[in-house]
Order: C-alpha cells, then structure tokens, then sequence
C-alpha cells in the first residue's frame, strides 16, 4: 500500500513550542544522523502501535501506517518549524495517517466526532444502581460505596494478573475513551498534549478520562473483590 501524501506542516499546534533537545536532535535528523533516527523510532515505535490501533482494524495495518507515519516525518523535517514538541508533532502526523486509514477502511470515524458523540450521549460515569433512587430519601447517596483496597496485600495489587485485568478493562473501553486513558495513565502525557495529538478540545478530554477511570476502576474492584 502506498503512501499517503499530505502536508504535515499545516497541523495546529497547542502549547509550549519545541525545547532545545528537541530542535538539537531536529537538526541531526536533518543531516541524515541514522542513529539519532534510530533512537527516535526505538523510543516511540510501540506507542505509535498502540495509537494507530486505536483507529484500524488490526496490527498489521496498524504497522503499516506507523511506517507512512516515520516516512511522513522524514519528509517533513524541514517543514518542521518548532511550534510544538517533535513528540507531539510526530504523533500528530500518526494520527492524521491512522484516521485517513481507518475512515478508508470504513471501521472508525473521526476522533473528534466519537467524542462529541460520547458528551451528547450523558453516559454516567458510574452505574446509577450504586447511589439510591430518586423516590428514596436518600437520594444521590452512595447505595454501595467503592471498594477499599488499602487492605489487599501489596504483592496482589502489583501482580502481572492484576496489571493484566487494568490492561483488559482499558481494551474494553470506546475507542474515545481507551485513546486518552492510554495516552494520559499509561503513556503519562499532558492533558495539553493529548488535546492536541487527537484533535479534541480540554473539555471533552476531561470527560472522556472521567468516564475511562471510572470504568477501568469499577472492572478492577470487581476482580479484586472477588472471593
């Protein structure tokens, strides 16, 4: 499959303009350092996967367009102007490609309508059946409150069990919300950022968050309250 043309110099760019180290390792890049290159793909290859799958239907497509997306970055650098992190610039110019990808194989719609979807949907952020009803006296009150685990043995909450029943519960979630609960939790990246890699403005980040906390919470208290 060839790759697909565009101008990714033209993406808005949000927040704090590119640091030294970035424009030092902007200009290697431009003088053809095949190290630095290198150290750049070994150091955000696998994220690159996990976003791009966010958008298409399976790994290796998802593969494909990481590899557009490094050549996309090559042919950009000298349009690169600075107005952003190279990290944000990078995954702006991914996320172009994986959207472009995925809407041509009609599996995903764009980012930024899923979003406004999930806000008009009201979806609760936890399930109602956990506060008491309307009719009752009280109201708006925790029926079952969250679970504590300050209890549970440290060796459980560390367990590769345990981080795989966290890394299933995100894998459920909307595409929407698994995107910033991955990019925010467990890639630590600024909500600024985020906002700005997926095109999506700070309130809806904030929701989309909420509601993937939320339900990443309420998958792990169930398993580690079972019996």
């Amino acid at each position: 499959m060839g790759v697909v043309e565009t101008d990714d110099s033209d993406f808005a760019t949000i927040g704090p303009p590119a640091p030294p180290d970035d424009l030092e390792l902007v200009a290697a890049l431009r003088r053809g350092d095949e190290a630095a290159f290198m150290a750049l793909v070994e150091r955000y290859q696998a994220t690159m996967v996990r976003v791009a799958l966010m958008y298409v239907a399976d790994r290796a497509a998802a593969e494909e367009v990481v590899q557009e997306a490094w050549l996309g970055v090559l042919r950009g650098l000298d349009r690169f102007q600075g107005r952003s992190s190279l990290r944000t610039w990078i995954f702006r110019i991914l996320t172009n490609r994986a959207k472009t990808r995925g809407v041509r194989e009609q599996r995903t719609i764009p980012f930024s309508a899923l979003a406004d979807a999930d806000d008009d949907a009201d979806e609760p952020a936890v399930d109602p059946a956990r506060f008491y009803p309307p009719e009752h006296q009280d109201h708006g009150w925790w029926v079952s409150y969250p679970a504590r685990w300050d209890g549970l043995p440290e060796s459980r909450l560390l367990a590769e069990e345990t981080r795989a029943q966290i890394a299933a519960a995100i894998t459920a979630l909307p595409p929407n919300q698994r995107a910033v609960i991955a990019l925010r939790d467990v890639e630590g990246w600024s909500s600024e950022e985020v906002c700005n890699i997926l095109g999506i403005s700070e309130t809806n980040q904030r929701v989309l968050l909420h509601r993937a906390r939320s339900k990443a919470r309420s998958a792990l208290e169930r398993y580690l309250t079972e019996a």
